[in-house]
């Protein structure tokens, strides 16, 4: 059975979570009465989010391809909280679509730097805070997105890493056994954020026709984070897809 965070009060760093996923995660979490370390680039964003629970979530910019960044926010979270029960390892990148043989490498180094990079320094502080605190252990939420199974056209950087996002919840999952530390992997499919708001207009497909795409509320995708998140550490979601039902992904493309 589901713990009640209402009243554990437990401690999570959302990253990304300024806007998109990571905001509807936060408010869920806030909601049910989760302190939350909200982590983003834009300072002013994040701050909007942490005014809607004043006392309960906290601001800290952050930039997840930096690992000194991401070592000072999870210091900035103890500091403020005690320890840190709930990493949600969300913060992402994608490019414009175009055909590979014509992206930059520099480019291809960012999306690296910030979705494969930054997710393994949030892995390894959390680790490092989670395994050292009393009582040991935590939980940890790779945002993997359905990206992590099936390619859309013209998204080799996006793709590649969301794949190896893969291997990061696998070997931590494993490695995080001996700390009571649980690690899952959330992958979304269609959520109604900005950055998916043009699916609603029309994308690319895999036979090179351009459709129109079925979206979800992102409230949803909140939602089954906080799922994740309230199981007790002796169970754990290795893998939840939750995408809008209509989306066409499982199928022939």
């Amino acid at each position: 059975m589901a713990t009640n965070q209402a009243a554990t009060g437990q401690v999570a760093i959302v990253t990304g979570g300024g806007s998109g996923i990571g905001k509807a995660a936060a408010l869920a979490l806030l909601g049910a009465g989760w302190r939350v370390a909200v982590a983003g680039r834009r300072a002013d964003v994040l701050q909007q989010v942490a005014d809607q629970a004043p006392g309960q979530a906290l601001a800290v910019p952050t930039d997840m391809a930096n690992p000194a960044s991401v070592e000072a926010l999870f210091a900035a979270t103890v500091k403020a909280f005690g320890r840190v029960d709930l990493l949600f390892n969300n913060a992402g990148i994608g490019l414009p679509a175009a055909p590979l043989e014509d992206m930059a490498v520099e480019d291809w180094k960012r999306v690296v730097d910030t979705n494969l990079n930054g997710m393994f320094y949030g892995i390894q502080n959390a680790f490092r805070v989670m395994k050292a605190q009393q009582p040991m252990g935590g939980r940890i939420i790779n945002n993997g997105s359905i990206s992590a199974h099936a390619p859309r056209p013209h998204s080799i950087a996006y793709t590649a890493t969301k794949h190896a996002v893969t291997g990061l919840t696998k070997t931590a999952s494993l490695d995080g056994r001996r700390y009571n530390i649980a690690v899952g992997q959330i992958d979304i499919g269609n959520a109604m954020t900005d950055l998916a708001a043009r699916m609603a207009k029309g994308v690319p497909q895999a036979n090179g026709e351009v459709a129109v795409e079925p979206l979800m509320d992102a409230k949803i995708v909140g939602d089954s984070i906080l799922y994740m998140a309230s199981l007790p550490l002796e169970a754990n979601v290795l893998f939840h897809t939750v995408m809008a039902t209509k989306m066409p992904f499982v199928g022939r493309g």
